[in-house]
């Protein structure tokens, strides 16, 4: 039985798939207990291109999701996942070396629920770095991080996995989920700051550098009220894109 289980959500992904799986791939060759003890699954939202031919060639497992949510698709994958701990990662990005060393030993300690890597850019403007700096103070209140995003297989179970309701924040709602359980136990989130993800710069290459200042009332109005998430226009941004 292998030791982590990685998910990738993806749906039309075969330009950017290949590099996070590069980047994989050098982190399982790394992990102390041995390539083989890391699973890779690639979540198949019912993709048009050869994301999932890519995936079986590489080695991973796929897990053909048909329902096009992006909370869907990260359950899907974590539903044939047979790992004791689980993560999950977008497509677009690439990890660091020593995350699966990292996430195991955050996983050994009893006082961590869950956590995540956290991410870098892979390139930076000042609309991009200013953009950053607004997300922090949430992050450094709550822990609540993206990048590899890892907890128990069974405390995700208990959680009831993402929210379907969504078609955006489903991680923060789904990590609020995972805060909650942790703290009815004493427990509490980490963030694996020395060993963040490198994160695409590809919904600012395509919409620009400050376009979250023009976007952010709806996209924090999706994030409050899930029924307006699901308008065309919020889900062409955050999951055609994706």
């Amino acid at each position: 039985m292998p030791q982590i289980s990685i998910v990738i959500p993806a749906y039309n992904e075969a330009e950017l798939l290949p590099r996070l799986l590069d980047s994989i791939d050098a982190a399982r060759e790394r992990y102390s207990g041995g390539r083989d003890q890391i699973e890779v699954i690639v979540a198949d939202n019912d993709s048009t291109d050869d994301t999932a031919t890519i995936a079986r060639a590489r080695g991973c497992r796929v897990a053909p999701v048909s329902k096009r949510m992006i909370a869907a698709a990260r359950n899907g994958g974590a539903a044939v996942a047979t790992a004791p701990i689980v993560c999950f990662v977008d497509a677009d990005m690439q990890i660091h070396p020593e995350t699966f060393n990292a996430i195991a030993r955050a996983m050994d300690d009893p006082r961590f629920v869950g956590g995540a890597t956290g991410v870098t850019m892979e390139r930076w403007s000042l609309g991009i770095a200013i953009t950053y700096s607004m997300i922090l103070p949430l992050v450094w209140l709550t822990n609540m991080d993206t990048g590899v995003v890892f907890m128990r297989r069974q405390d995700y179970l208990e959680t009831g996995g993402y929210p379907e309701g969504r078609h955006y924040a489903e991680d923060v709602a789904f990590l609020w989920k995972l805060i909650r359980l942790g703290r009815s136990r004493g427990q509490r989130m980490t963030r694996l700051r020395a060993f963040k993800s490198i994160a695409s710069a590809r919904k600012f290459d395509k919409y620009g550098d400050w376009h979250y200042f023009w976007m952010m009332p709806k996209l924090t109005l999706g994030t409050l009220r899930p029924k307006f998430s699901g308008s065309p226009r919020a889900r062409a941004y955050w999951y055609n894109d994706r």
